[in-house]
This record gives C-alpha cells, sequence and structure tokens, in this order.
C-alpha cells in the first residue's frame, strides 16, 4: 500500500511548530518598533522567514474575489450563488445588477478537474462577466467528500455535464479549459446521439487533449511509455484519517504539484531567489506579485483514483475518443453524432502540456458539423496558461471567443427539455 499521503500529513504536522516560530520571528523584525526594523540585516531575516513559511505551508482554496465588472461602461456588483450542487462539484454563478445581464448569452467554463482549483480560472471569468452570463464548475477536493458519497469516475464526469445541460439549457455556450475538453465533448455527442432538446448551442475547446498522438508533449509521451498499471501503483494512495476523505483512494494534490513543478523546476527556484532579493530590496510591488501567483498555484486538490485512472487510460494511453472507440457506460461516443452544436478550437502556439493540432482534432473528427458552426484559433506567442489567461487571451482571445457566442446565440431557441 502506498503510504505517502501518510507520510506528507505527518512532515506537515511536524513542520508546524517550526513554521510558527518562523512567523514570530519575522514579526519581530517587521515591527516598527524594531531597531533593525527597514535595516538589510532586519530585512533579509524577515524575507528568510518568509519564504520557509511559504515554502512548508498547506495552501488552501484561494476565493474568485471579484465583487465588480463593468457593463456598458458603469460599474456593477457581482455576488457569487450556488445554483447546482452535487457530492464531487457545484456550480458557482456570477450574477451582476444591471438590466442587460439577462440578455447576454449564458456561459458555462467547465474548469480542469486537474489539481488545481476552478480558481486558476479568475482571470478567464473576470474577461467574460462584461459580457456574458458566467457560471462555473467548482470541483470539489476529493479528500474532503466523504467516502459514503461512493466513487467519481469519468463516467460520472460526462454524466455531471450532460446534467448540467438540462439544468441550464438549452440556450448555453460551454467553455471547456484543458482537461474537460474531452467529457464535454463526449457528453455532447451522447446528448445528440440521443437528439436531446436541451443540446447547447457551441462548446468552446481551449488546449484539450482531444487526440493525444498529435504533436505529442513530454506530458503525452510519460502517460504512453508508463502505462496505467506503473500509475495505479506509484500514484494512488489513501485518504488519511485526519480528513472527511478518510480511506478514499486518490491521487493526491501534493504529488500533482510535484510534477507541476518538476517540469520547469529552475524556473521556480528563480521565482523564489528573485522574491527573496525582493523582499530584501523592499520592492513590495513585485514581491505581491509573486505571492498572488504562488498563492493560486500552491493551491492543489485531491482527484479520485478512478476518475484519474480513467482518464489517463482512456485518453493518454488508448486514445479511445479520436480512435471512435470511447464508450460512456454501455452507450458509444461517436463524434459523428454531433451535427447542431457549434464549436470552437483553441490552441497556444508554445503550449507544451497539449500540443498543436491536439483540440484542432475536434473540429476534424466531427464531419457532420457544417463549417459555419466551426472556428479554429492558433494563438502565437502563448504557451497553455496564456491560452486561457493573461494580456493575449484578454486582447485577442477572449473577443473571438464572445463574438462565436453571440453568432450562435441568435438561432431560434430549442424547446428544454421537461424533467421529472
Amino acid at each position: 500500500m502506498n503510504f505517502s499521503y501518510v507520510w506528507y500529513d505527518t512532515a506537515h504536522w511536524l513542520l508546524s511548530p517550526a513554521r510558527a516560530a518562523s512567523d514570530l520571528t519575522k514579526h519581530f523584525f517587521d515591527f516598527p518598533g524594531n531597531p533593525l526594523n527597514n535595516t538589510p540585516y532586519g530585512r533579509t531575516v524577515s524575507a528568510a522567514c518568509e519564504l520557509f513559511e511559504r515554502t512548508t505551508r498547506r495552501y488552501g482554496k484561494p476565493a474568485f474575489d471579484l465583487p465588480t465588472t463593468v457593463i456598458d461602461g458603469a460599474e456593477v456588483g457581482v455576488m457569487e450563488r450556488i445554483v447546482w450542487e452535487r457530492p464531487f462539484c457545484r456550480i458557482i454563478s456570477f450574477e451582476r445588477d444591471h438590466p442587460a445581464a439577462k440578455s447576454q448569452p449564458k456561459l458555462l467554463i467547465v474548469a480542469p478537474m486537474s489539481g488545481h482549483y476552478a480558481t486558476l480560472l479568475r482571470g478567464t471569468v473576470e474577461t467574460f462577466l462584461p459580457t456574458h452570463q458566467v457560471m462555473i464548475t467548482d470541483w470539489i477536493d476529493a479528500r474532503m467528500v466523504p467516502l459514503a458519497e461512493g466513487r467519481f469516475d469519468l463516467d460520472d464526469y460526462i454524466d455531471y455535464i450532460k446534467d448540467l445541460c438540462r439544468e441550464f439549457g438549452p440556450d448555453l455556450h460551454l467553455m471547456a479549459v484543458c482537461q474537460p475538453a474531452v467529457p464535454v465533448i463526449a457528453a455532447v455527442a451522447r446528448l445528440e446521439a440521443e437528439n436531446d432538446p436541451c443540446i447547447p448551442r457551441s462548446m468552446t475547446l481551449m488546449g484539450g487533449p482531444i487526440d493525444t498522438r498529435r504533436s505529442p508533449t513530454a506530458v503525452n509521451r510519460l502517460a504512453e511509455e508508463r502505462g496505467i498499471d506503473w500509475f495505479e501503483r506509484h500514484c494512488i494512495t489513501k485518504v488519511p484519517p485526519s480528513h472527511p476523505g478518510f480511506w478514499r483512494d486518490v491521487y493526491p494534490g501534493f504529488q500533482q504539484l510535484s510534477g507541476f513543478m518538476a517540469m520547469n523546476i529552475d524556473r521556480h527556484l528563480t521565482a523564489h531567489y528573485d522574491m527573496f532579493n525582493h523582499l530584501v530590496e523592499g520592492d513590495g510591488d513585485s514581491a505581491e506579485k509573486h505571492r498572488e501567483f504562488y498563492d493560486e498555484y500552491l493551491a492543489v486538490m485531491d482527484l479520485t483514483a478512478e476518475f484519474y485512472l480513467q482518464t489517463v487510460e482512456k485518453v493518454f494511453v488508448n486514445h479511445e475518443l479520436p480512435k471512435g472507440e470511447m464508450m460512456h457506460r454501455d452507450q458509444p461516443v461517436d463524434l459523428m453524432d454531433i451535427r447542431r452544436c457549434a464549436i470552437m478550437a483553441v490552441e497556444g502556439e508554445r503550449d507544451d502540456i497539449s500540443g498543436v493540432g491536439q483540440t484542432l482534432a475536434a473540429l476534424e473528427l466531427t464531419p457532420n458539423l457544417s463549417s459555419d458552426k466551426k472556428l479554429y484559433h492558433l494563438q502565437a506567442g502563448v504557451g497553455h496558461y496564456g491560452v486561457f489567461n493573461g494580456s493575449r487571451f484578454r486582447s485577442q482571445i477572449a473577443p473571438r471567443i464572445a463574438k462565436f457566442t453571440e453568432t450562435h446565440s441568435r438561432e431560434p431557441a430549442r424547446k428544454k427539455a421537461s424533467r421529472a
């Protein structure tokens, strides 16, 4: 049995006194009445203490913290409301107090269930708040879900997306960022095959692994080389008894974070060294930017083992979707069934997670969807993160998505499926 989670929790507990002492020392040297405050020595000690505390803490789930937006030149308040909830996911709706809000396209952002919280897409949400009725999937940390709530696998994920289309459709637009591109397009294909009246108007797939045989990245090659048995032996562990999800099999967030950071370890080490220098030099603005980024980046969540292993096997090892072999429970997932839901594929030129062409495959695997319902955008100069955040996303990608959803919002409304 893999006991890595127990050792991780134990190490975190054992470091608690050292973190407390470090924090107390930092406050002592930051105290305005201390004669060493704001001296080179005092700033050096304070900076060292902060870096120690930050690199050994467990980061909690961040907040979206989007209190206002601007609609038609007017600043309006934004209120978060939970509008749908299941054991492993809830939907947050960002509601705005403005007359034009209700007439704007309805956009459900499907956040990746790949280690980070949905708040990683804070910038994505903020960008669309002025022009769309924005909702987002807020996935629940698996260690916080009691074992009595049952399993959650890739089939359940697809069921959730189908249920959400029925709950908020038929005038719904989906946006899948990275990992959810596969379950989202699979859910839409099943809705189309079932001739469901709540088929979404459009789906935007951003940097998603539709066909990882194209331009394979280091992540893709690792999955194929190791095989599913290796991942099950080395990545899956039990949740320790100190958490609500005790004894649930998970792929822990701290292991995922280790993998994320190992891919660019030099950059992360340099960033922390630079922060140390910024603190010593009194450059508070640069240090604060570092804090904001890593408060988000280092906050991770656990995934259920069954979801993680199924995704690795079906998407990255067997390539079931592009081969036409994927099943949802006992029904085939045939992308040729997609005839009504418009598709936009967005890729980043420098994406080292989902290579160029992997998301584009969605447009080529849906021959029965008319060309006027397809759109492709390759963004120059951005990597994976830049596909859904940053200045180029705001100035070049988001306006194209907004135009795409607006165009496909003009279709006559479809009759909403009745629910028991």
